[in-house]
């Protein structure tokens, strides 16, 4: 015969929950979790924190093994950890490779002095060492505080290139950072790479001299790009430019399928979310936003969609997503992600509508979409919770969950797929190539977009990675086609 189950009683068994943790409750887990996440790797893109060394490396006196100085990074003894990652990212950039071992004889880039403002991770590095390889001589900053990797900034050091970029800058910092690398006693820039526009911006407010010197600028940020154009509008861009953001290889491939695979990467190591039957609300419908949706909706999210074009909104309904207004669902979304490039998309009006524990981040690479100023008043309460995230805490108890203080979640949380990188690289060094070696009169001052020749070069690099075979026209077809056999295959208006 069973006996009656026993009657478990809990002690706080007749304990309301309250709706939020009490202040204090608060304090102390914060701390604990915060303790813990300084200890493993699982929240942080690289090898180390920033936050294990109160020392800023603007005060350290550090030299390589050659002997030099010329350099600022968290700790030049990460070089050889460093140097590892870089060979990881190659295994994975086999196109980039291939061009370093094709033009490494001709040295296309002799005489070139390339100033760049890039994320420093393991797949950018195997970028500046392809210049480097190719007859540039490099000083490289970092376009994000929070996207630099140590060990590999370390490596890059090591190797001999005078780079000044640390995970964690302050503000001041990156401008410092900046300006180290323009300003430099025996040394002039000729050429600019640039991820966001701010390397170019310092140079054109600050070096006129230099700006005027320069031969060509590479932009890859729709940010950048907006600024360049603003300059070319004005009559103020007095050199040439590549707006490598807007060539096919970078919008159709790392806008896309690098967000699409990086976006969960990003969420899930900072915040341990689960996705399933959460709301999400993604403003921008644009490569970006696509890829982030198609990841959030295969892992059976509710997907909302914010849109001014008519065109990309009406995409996205055919894809199957809510088109919106933010207004219309804030208070009920459990992840608000931003990919517009535009600025004040989330407001503090919004902020303050969002329900308890919300989580808030942008994929869009400038740090405006998102007003984190205004959350910066005495009526908040800020709590670091693990690297990258802060819990934004209101009067009532109300928390938002802010990842990468508003800035470019995935290289700033979380790292990004080596292989999508190798094409925007391959674009990036094609670029500075064209635009160095272009005779006199080419380029005008003006913006320019890759030639579509270039950007197919680009993909056919790619292609024996997956050991794909392309068809060939006969004269017959090409003929039909009014095309040359060996392309462009598309006129310069196709979509894709």
């Amino acid at each position: 015969m069973w006996e009656d189950p026993v009657q478990i009683q809990f002690a706080d068994d007749m304990q309301e929950f309250t709706k939020f943790p009490t202040k204090t409750g608060r304090r102390s887990l914060s701390r604990s979790i915060s303790q813990s996440s300084t200890d493993s790797y699982s929240s942080a893109a690289s090898y180390t924190d920033s936050s294990d060394d109160e020392v800023s490396p603007r005060e350290k006196q550090q030299t390589n093994s050659k002997g030099s100085s010329n350099f600022c990074v968290k700790n030049i003894k990460q070089a050889e950890f460093g140097r590892r990652e870089i060979e990881i990212a190659e295994q994975d950039m086999s196109a980039l490779i291939s061009l370093r071992k094709r033009a490494q004889g001709e040295k296309p880039l002799a005489g070139a002095k390339i100033v760049g403002c890039t994320h420093i991770t393991a797949q950018t590095a195997v970028l500046i060492e392809t210049l480097c390889a190719l007859g540039a001589q490099c000083r490289w900053s970092a376009c994000n505080i929070y996207s630099t990797q140590n060990e590999v900034a370390a490596a890059l050091a090591e190797a001999g290139v005078a780079v000044f970029a640390w995970k964690g800058e302050s503000e001041d910092d990156f401008w410092w950072c900046i300006d180290r690398c323009v300003n430099m006693d025996g040394w002039q820039a000729n050429m600019i790479l640039d991820d966001g526009g701010d390397l170019t911006h310092w140079v054109y407010k600050k070096y006129p001299n230099v700006f005027k010197k320069i031969r060509g600028i590479v932009e890859e940020s729709v940010t950048g790009v907006h600024r360049l154009y603003q300059l070319s509008k004005a009559g103020k861009l007095c050199v040439p430019a590549m707006n490598v953001n807007d060539s096919v290889t970078k919008q159709k491939f790392d806008n896309l399928y690098c967000c699409r695979e990086s976006i969960l990467d990003g969420l899930k190591r900072t915040t341990d979310v689960m996705f399933g039957g959460k709301q999400v609300v993604v403003c921008g419908y644009g490569e970006v936003g696509k890829g982030c949706c198609a990841a959030l909706k295969a892992l059976g999210a509710i997907v909302y969609i914010t849109e001014i074009d008519p065109i990309c909104a009406l995409q996205a309904c055919m894809d199957g997503f809510r088109v919106v207004k933010l207004n219309e669902v804030i208070r009920q979304v459990d992840v608000v992600i931003t990919c517009t490039g535009n600025k004040n998309v989330v407001t503090r009006e919004h902020l303050d509508r969002m329900k308890n524990s919300c989580i808030v981040c942008n994929m869009g690479h400038s740090n405006t979409e998102i007003d984190v100023t205004s959350l910066r008043t005495p009526e908040l309460t800020w709590e670091r919770v693990r690297s990258q995230v802060d819990h934004v805490i209101w009067p009532d108890g109300k928390r938002v969950v802010l990842l990468a203080e508003g800035r470019l979640l995935n290289l700033s949380c979380s790292t990004v797929p080596t292989f999508v990188l190798s094409i925007t690289a391959t674009t990036q060094a094609l670029a500075l190539i064209e635009l160095y070696n272009a005779p006199e009169g080419r380029y005008k001052q003006d913006v320019y977009l890759l030639p579509k020749k270039m950007d197919e070069y680009v993909a056919s690099l790619h292609l024996p990675s997956f050991d794909a075979h392309l068809t060939e026209l006969t004269d017959d077809q090409a003929k039909y086609l009014g095309l040359n056999k060996n392309g462009p295959f598309k006129p310069n208006y196709y979509r894709y």
